[in-house]
């Protein structure tokens, strides 16, 4: 006999024609299909009903339906037909209803005001959409008004009233002072909901002459400013100064301090008040008290609770609000104010109405000729909706008759359709609050059958597994489906298949005589069509050796083994894992084709190892456990894991239990902790052992409990903290007396796979849980709140069971219980399941768009009724998308944005947007079985945002005295730029800053060429974009003028490298530079690098300075070597945190490289720098006892002396005295003297190598200067007095200084000659 399922094909081809159809003929979503068919007319965008625009811009009116052929548009205005022909300001977009009225060019929004309404036609029907009422919004200037100032006493309350202009929507009201900052509210001083500025009591901080209301219209964006309003709170000890200034000492004066009182409303008056609110809108309510203490508010619903999750207090508890509210939140409202003076309460009646909101939405049919069907429309709402129908646009009662058709209220019958009763029917739902209008098409088909699965389509199945064979049809009449095998094969039946209503074929056990062709054909009285599918059966994929438990000492070596068997014809790939997750990252790990090997192994390696191996149509695993152990601590002690117990004995045998005894095996020098025992079912199971308890390791006996209808054989293991024994050898075997079950199956759920079934499944039971043989299950099903009897079946060998021709999505009453040849089981309990889910049938209404700021909006839509949900509501989705940028006009290519709000969630957050763009969204609602239909497209823009920083920033052809500035436009703009804002100031080596100087800059230029700079100067520019909103992020450039090329003699000029943190110099020695130090000040580095390494090199010592930005207190160190050289880095550290450093005991003529490093910032350091020592020199001093002129002038000193002598000698023989010594004194000659060893006036230049420096006045002028022809390479024409020599903190100062005017040396700092001598050994 042959069986009929509905349980979901491989592929989703039943998809509904139409988002909301559920007919009688399925039409599956198949592109070439839809083109061929016919189809009414079906609006899919239209404009909201109350639509207010921006009268400033274009009105466009959403028209947009699809339809089989495409549908023309026309429209009414007011009730009548608008002939857009006549009106040169209104145009309508090709194909397409929209209209879009030209407001921009000479138009007025005022004059098309009014209600709209569009027709979408063709020969199969009109389709109408809502009445949309155009209004421009407004936004009117404030009444001019006389404020007088507002003098209070301390402690009492004060209302400053706001009363804004009456605009179009209404406008959004704020208190801010002068400054343009929000006015601090508080418990004490708020605002209410009218926008008036409530002080429950003054204070005399609250004196200030600035409270100012202001409107914003959000719609025109633009703000509207009322006149300041002047309050003045007079305290008590200053009133009580006026008084005694104007009383005599007689008079008793005296105002009383700021008397408490308790609570008094300011709003609302009276006792009590009304309140009406709307279904499904935000119902808030406000209370608001005067008193001192300032009162504190507290709310409470009358005879019920606050509704949970759904209630909020707002404005410091003041304000009560319940989002979502429903019929059910009527009723009486108490506010309470209260402080320790008293209380006092106001009750809001609230009275919750509806406008209409659908209960049954009529949905669309697709018939075939003769069939019949009903479009049913039913409507809920406060006051109960009246109900009319429309036919192609027109009231029923006067449209054309149509014999087929019968109206009966909210139902209209069709019977025995025709393809002429094709029309498209509206139905309005109408009650004081509002209406509701759907469309819903008849649409009577007849076409012959079609096949819509690709034809010769290869399946491939798993040996064992069900197989799926589709096809999908469609036709009208539904066609009827027949399956045969082979070409010449006969028809297909009996219970080894399954058709289902969708055309697949099932074969639920494939097997490998079942690979070959089949043939499905499709035929209805149109005609008949057919399509061959082929299915092949694979191997299934087997691991045929599976990793066994290992237990490894510690840094050994362990491998589990993973042999696999698969079909030939398909490719597997094996995975390992340790612990479900991936093989750590060692290269410890080798995975080899069958196997995985650990080497070294660890107690990090211990845990559980699993193989994994998949195919394209199946995967299978194996896992094992690694236990890994300290390694002997002697060779002599070798634990191992204990050998298996033996002598395995069964006593007293009952039938529900038995004992059993053991001897145990050899501990292997590690005690037994436990026994593990199992089990074997030679009935059910043979050859497979399941576990059946542990008993302590000093336990030998153990009495077990038994289950009915096993033959029980039993093992015992052994274990220790090695690892487990071998089992031991079998015990005999012992037969259990059959029983009636002793429990249910278990896990019983009730899930539909389709919207008219319900599959009910559950867990079998095991073999031995059986009891008996001839097991079997009662499956036992009601609908749930219905009167209705159980329905039962009794199944075998299966685990599932399908209810055919449920109701959509209802609950049911399920049970499941077991039985055998013996009896039942005992009474299963009940579960609840559902039939099958069903695609949603209506879209979120009433959806609105809150933009908060240029990058955020806000989303609000309201419920869909449950009932509509046809399923579990899982939340609403929300698709949205940017349309254009309207800075730049450009559409580019739509990418949908999706964001999913779980549960009955009505609202939510779109961040990430774009400034300055156009978007479009809808919000669908989800449940289990997918998507309902999409709400109509909702457009809305964001504002202007502040720019992103220019794209680039470059700066060229640097002169004596200017600079070219290059830029790109921003990347992202966020609205239309309206200039850019250069600022620059000069900068020197310490980072600090001369005078600030801004520039604005068209914003449709994209160059500057900046003139009358200084030359050899740093300058720092800063240059970003503006928009009306304001300035973007900025970028920053640092860039140098050149120096006169003539002054610039043995100097290489650094490069400059703004922006990279580091600057790579080549140096070389060279004189020092002479500069004047202008006056900035200093600026703190945004960010830590080290640049700008200067070396200046002599024979065999270097100093090093650099530029460093970053935290202060940094500890720096030099590091250097021989350039070009393989040897590791020299290092020096620094002391202190000074920016210079010398390098001593270089060798000359050789090139070295150099970086600057600071300590503790992650190993931040400069780039290379590379300098060269001079060459070895000649020594300046040489022994003076080997010159000529030395031994000349001795000569003539002991010639001297001797003729002394010999006139002594003289006078002393004639007897007279001469003081030689006082003479010698008195006259002594200076070319004579002797020289000091420590003098070096004898030489122009000290040793090298002790670096001593030159004492003053060593060949020097009189004049302390030096002429060019004594130092050709100079540069003392660059510089000033000592000022161009390296300072006292090492740096060289002059480096980019430029010429100036000589200045006369003054006191001891010009007294040395500025020579490069001299200033290289002032730093030793």
């Amino acid at each position: 006999m042959m069986k009929k399922k509905s349980i979901p094909a491989s592929k989703p081809f039943l998809i509904l024609f139409l988002c909301q159809i559920i007919s009688a003929l399925d039409v599956p979503l198949d592109s070439k299909l839809l083109e061929e068919l016919s189809q009414p007319p079906t609006i899919t965008h239209q404009s909201p009903k109350d639509y207010i625009v921006d009268p400033r811009e274009n009105i466009v009116i959403q028209c947009e339906a699809k339809g089989k052929p495409p549908p023309s548009f026309s429209w009414t205005r007011n009730g009548t037909h608008f002939d857009i022909d006549k009106d040169a300001q209104v145009t309508m977009k090709p194909n397409s209803g929209t209209l879009v009225i030209n407001i921009m060019n000479g138009g007025k929004a005022e004059a098309y005001e009014g209600v709209y309404q569009c027709t979408a036609r063709n020969e199969r029907g009109a389709a109408i959409s809502n009445n949309i009422v155009i209004r421009p919004s407004r936004s009117p200037l404030w009444t001019k008004e006389k404020l007088e100032p507002n003098q209070v006493r301390e402690g009492d309350s004060l209302v400053l009233h706001c009363r804004p202009p009456v605009g179009l929507p209404p406008p959004i009201i704020f208190w801010m002072d002068n400054a343009f900052q929000r006015l601090p509210q508080s418990e004490r001083v708020s605002q209410g909901l009218n926008g008036d500025l409530y002080f429950s009591n003054v204070q005399p901080e609250d004196t200030r002459e600035d409270y100012i209301c202001y409107a914003r219209f959000n719609h025109t964006q633009t703000i509207q400013q009322k006149q300041p309003i002047s309050v003045k709170v007079f305290s008590m000890d200053s009133l009580n100064d006026t008084i005694a200034a104007n009383l005599s000492d007689t008079d008793i004066y005296g105002a009383k301090p700021a008397t408490e009182r308790q609570p008094v409303l300011l709003t609302p008056t009276g006792s009590t008040s009304t309140k009406v609110e709307l279904r499904g809108n935000v119902l808030l309510l406000e209370c608001i008290a005067a008193g001192l203490p300032t009162p504190v508010i507290r709310w409470i619903k009358e005879g019920g609770e606050l509704p949970a999750n759904r209630t909020f207090f707002e404005n410091f508890k003041k304000t009560l609000k319940i989002i979502d509210v429903s019929e059910a939140d009527s009723g009486n409202y108490k506010c309470i104010a209260r402080n320790t003076l008293g209380s006092v309460h106001h009750v809001i009646s609230v009275t919750v109405k509806a406008a209409p909101y659908w209960i049954t939405a009529p949905r669309n049919l697709v018939l075939s000729p003769g069939e019949d069907g009903t479009l049913i429309c039913r409507a809920n709402g406060n006051p109960k909706p009246s109900i009319s129908w429309l036919a192609n646009g027109v009231p029923i009662a006067i449209a054309p008759e149509d014999p087929s058709r019968k109206v009966d209220g909210d139902t209209i019958i069709f019977s025995h359709v025709q393809e002429r009763s094709s029309a498209v029917y509206q139905c309005n739902a109408s009650n004081e609050y509002g209406y509701l209008l759907a469309n819903a098409f008849v649409n009577v088909l007849a076409e012959p059958p079609r096949i819509l699965t690709p034809a010769n389509k290869l399946y491939q199945v798993i040996a064992d597994s069900p197989a799926l064979l589709d096809c999908a049809y469609f036709g009208s009449p539904k066609p009827e489906i027949e399956w045969f095998k082979g070409v010449k094969g006969s028809i297909l039946r009996g219970n080894e298949y399954v058709f289902h209503d969708n055309g697949t074929l099932e074969i639920p056990v494939a097997q490998k005589d079942s690979t070959g062709t089949y043939t499905c054909v499709a035929r209805n009285e149109l005609g008949k069509i057919q399509n061959e599918v082929h299915l092949e059966i694979k191997d299934p994929t087997m691991i045929i050796k599976q990793p066994e438990y290992k237990v490894v000492q510690r840094y050994g070596q362990v491998s589990f083994e993973c042999i696999i068997k698969h079909d030939s014809t398909l490719l597997p790939t094996v995975m390992w894992l340790k612990d479900n997750d991936e093989l750590p990252d060692d290269e410890r790990f080798l995975v080899g084709k069958d196997n995985l090997t650990i080497m070294n192994v660890t107690d990090k390696d211990d845990g559980t190892y699993t193989c994994i191996v998949n195919t394209t149509l199946d995967s299978v695993s194996a896992s094992a456990v690694l236990t890994v152990v300290a390694a002997p601590p002697t060779p002599a002690i070798i634990y191992a894991r204990p050998n298996p117990p033996f002598d395995l004995e069964l006593t007293g045998q009952l039938e529900r239990s038995i004992e059993l005894s053991w001897i145990p095996g050899d501990e292997n020098n590690s005690p037994i902790t436990h026994f593990v025992i199992e089990y074997e079912d030679g009935l059910h199971e043979p050859g497979v052992w399941h576990y059946q308890t542990e008993v302590p390791g000093t336990q030998t006996t153990v009495q077990l409990k038994l289950s009915p209808y096993v033959n029980y054989s039993f093992r015992v293991i052994a274990v220790n903290k090695i690892g487990r024994s071998q089992p031991s050898e079998p015990s005999e075997q012992y037969l259990t007396k059959s029983a009636s079950p002793d429990e249910n199956p278990a896990n019983v759920q009730g899930i539909g796979s389709e919207p008219d079934n319900l599959v009910i499944t559950w867990e079998s039971l095991k073999g031995f849980q059986s009891n008996g043989p001839g097991l079997q299950y009662k499956v036992s099903w009601r609908q749930k709140d219905v009167d209705d009897e159980w329905t039962s079946v009794i199944v075998a060998n299966v685990s599932k069971y399908i209810v055919s021709g449920t109701p959509t999505f209802v609950p049911y009453e399920i049970k499941v219980q077991a039985l055998n040849d013996l009896g039942y089981a005992p009474e299963p309990s009940e579960v609840i399941g559902h039939s099958g889910e069903d695609l949603p049938m209506v879209a979120p209404g009433n959806v609105q768009v809150h933009v908060i700021n240029s990058t955020l909006a806000k989303v609000h839509w309201d419920p869909v009724p449950l009932k509509s949900v046809r399923g579990h509501l899982q939340g609403y989705k929300v698709y949205y998308w940017k349309v254009q940028s309207l800075s730049r006009r450009s559409r580019r290519h739509v990418e949908k944005k999706i964001l999913t709000f779980r549960g009955n969630k009505t609202f939510g957050m779109l961040p990430g947007l774009e400034p300055y763009s156009s978007y479009k969204l809808n919000v669908r609602v989800v449940n289990g079985k997918g998507e309902g239909p999409a709400s109509p497209d909702k457009v809305f823009k964001t504002p202007e945002g502040v720019p992103s920083s220019p794209s680039y920033l470059k700066i060229t052809n640097p002169t004596l005295d200017s600079l070219t500035l290059e830029w790109g436009s921003p990347t992202h703009p966020n609205g239309v730029l309206t200039s850019y804002i250069l600022k620059f100031q000069p900068i020197n080596n310490t980072h600090e800053l001369g005078p600030l100087v801004e520039i604005r800059i068209p914003a449709n230029e994209s160059s500057l060429i900046l003139k009358n700079l200084n030359y050899s100067t740093r300058y720092k520019f800063y240059f970003n974009a503006q928009t009306s909103v304001g300035s973007g992020s900025q970028i920053t450039e640092e860039a140098v003028t050149i120096m006169d090329e003539g002054k610039m003699a043995g100097i290489l000029r650094p490069a400059v490298g703004a922006g990279k943190g580091y600057s790579e110099i080549l140096f070389a020695t060279s004189p020092v530079m002479h500069t004047v130090r202008p006056t900035f000040y200093k600026v703190q580095p945004l960010y830590p690098r080290i640049r700008n390494v200067t070396t200046a090199a002599a024979e065999t010592y270097a100093n090093i300075s650099w530029e460093y930005e970053g935290p202060d207190h940094a500890n720096f160190y030099v590091e250097y070597g021989v350039a070009g050289s393989k040897e590791d880095w020299k290092k020096e550290i620094v002391n202190g945190s000074r920016s210079f450093f010398v390098l001593k005991g270089l060798t000359p003529g050789t090139a070295y490289k150099v970086r600057v490093g600071a300590e503790g910032l992650s190993g931040f350091r400069s780039s290379e720098d590379v300098f060269e020592t001079g060459p070895a020199m000649a020594s300046r001093q040489v022994d003076i006892a080997t010159q000529g002129w030395f031994i000349g002038l001795m000569c003539a000193v002991a010639l001297l002396i001797l003729i002394l002598l010999i006139v002594c000698f003289i006078r002393r023989n004639k007897g007279g005295k001469y003081p030689v010594k006082e003479k010698e004194d008195a006259h002594a000659d200076p070319e004579i003297q002797p020289m000091k060893e420590d003098d070096g006036t004898f030489g122009e230049y000290s040793d090298a190598e002790d670096h001593k420096p030159l004492k003053k006045g060593s060949r020097t002028p009189s004049d302390r200067t030096v002429k060019k022809e004594d130092s050709d390479d100079s540069l003392v024409d660059y510089g000033e007095g000592v000022n161009g020599q390296f300072n006292e903190d090492g740096s060289f100062i002059g480096q980019y200084s430029g010429k100036k005017e000589k200045e006369p040396a003054e006191g001891n700092e010009s007294s040395e000659a500025p020579s490069p001598v001299n200033a290289m050994n002032s730093f030793v």
